[in-house]
This record gives structure tokens, sequence and C-alpha cells, in this order.
């Protein structure tokens, strides 16, 4: 057993680090989702590859009629869906056409972008790490937090968040109440 103090890593680096295209399209990705590093990258695509493994390894015990498989293959299906990745009516091998953009897309840091809470990626990575971001009341300070379905609709300012104010100059202009916009045109 190893020491608690020192987990394992979460992400495999690239087996070539001097790749032009690979480089450029994680520079692409970094910019377009407002990431620190390239080490989120590689994190979401060990995310990707654990279903992606877990998919081939269950087709493959299904075709062996293993009922245990059966079972695992709907809790596998019953958690993409909880987390937005598939559709309900999505198979095992749906799990495999996935990409890291789709796993992109349902980080905190995204998710709060897209609801308009902040102006760009890297201002929504900025209010969430400095604890502006609740989901359901809690305060959640990890951008790379993956945001269920159900979650998604909760996703508000932290209720003691000098933000929550609708008037605070950081928030975006389309939260602002319509008579403040009439006054400041």
């Amino acid at each position: 057993m190893g020491d608690p103090r020192s987990p394992k890593k979460s992400y495999k680096t690239p087996s070539h680090p001097w790749e032009g295209e690979r480089i450029e399209a994680e520079k692409e990705l970094t910019k377009k989702y407002g990431l620190r590093n390239k080490r989120e990258i590689w994190k979401a695509q060990a995310f990707l590859e654990g279903f992606r493994r877990q998919s081939m390894n269950l087709n493959a015990e299904i075709r062996s009629n293993n009922p245990q498989a059966l079972k695992e293959r709907q809790w596998l299906l019953t958690k993409m869906q909880r987390l937005g990745f598939l559709e309900e009516t999505a198979e095992l091998t749906d799990i495999l056409t996935l990409n890291v953009e789709h796993v992109l897309n349902r980080r905190l840091q995204t998710v709060v972008y897209l609801k308009g809470l902040a102006s760009s990626p890297k201002q929504a990575r900025q209010i969430i790490t400095h604890g502006h971001v609740a989901i359901k009341g809690q305060r959640v300070t990890v951008p790379g937090y993956m945001v269920s379905v159900e979650e998604e609709h909760h996703i508000t300012y932290y209720p003691y968040s000098p933000l929550a104010d609708e008037l605070h100059p950081v928030r975006p202009q389309a939260h602002r109440p319509a008579e403040e916009e009439e006054v400041a045109a």
C-alpha cells in the first residue's frame, strides 16, 4: 500500500513529447476551455479512457453471456447518462465515440461560462477558485468538477459572495436588471 500523502497520478503523459499536431490541438483546447495547463487535458483523456476500457471489457463479457456483465452495463450507461455524456437510448458502443471535448464540456468551469455566470472561461475559473459559485447552495471551488445533468440547473453564485449582488461590476452584463441598462444607455 502506498503513502496516502502521495497518491498516484490521475493522468498519463503523451508517449512522444514533441508532436506538432498534438501540441497545436492541445493549445487550442487550452484556449477554448480556459484551462490552466495541458495536464488538465491529459486528466480528461484519462477519465474518458477509463470509461472506454470498461465499455470494451463489458462488450466482451456480454458476448459470453455473463449475467453480471448485463448489470454492470446498465450501471455504466446510467452513470454516463447522469453525467450528461450519453442519451437515454445509448448503447455501450456509443461510449467509444466520445472524445475529450465531451468531458471538457461537462466541467464546472465550462458550465459556469455557458450559463452566463462569467464573461469568459478564464473568468469562470477565477470565480470558481475564489469561492463565488455554488451548486445547490454548497460552495464548490474545483473548476474540474464534473457536473451531472441534475446539478446543472442548480449552479448559481454563492449566496454570501459579493457576486450574488446583481449590480456587482464583475458580473456579465446579461444578468443586470433591465432598469439599470436603460439608465446606463
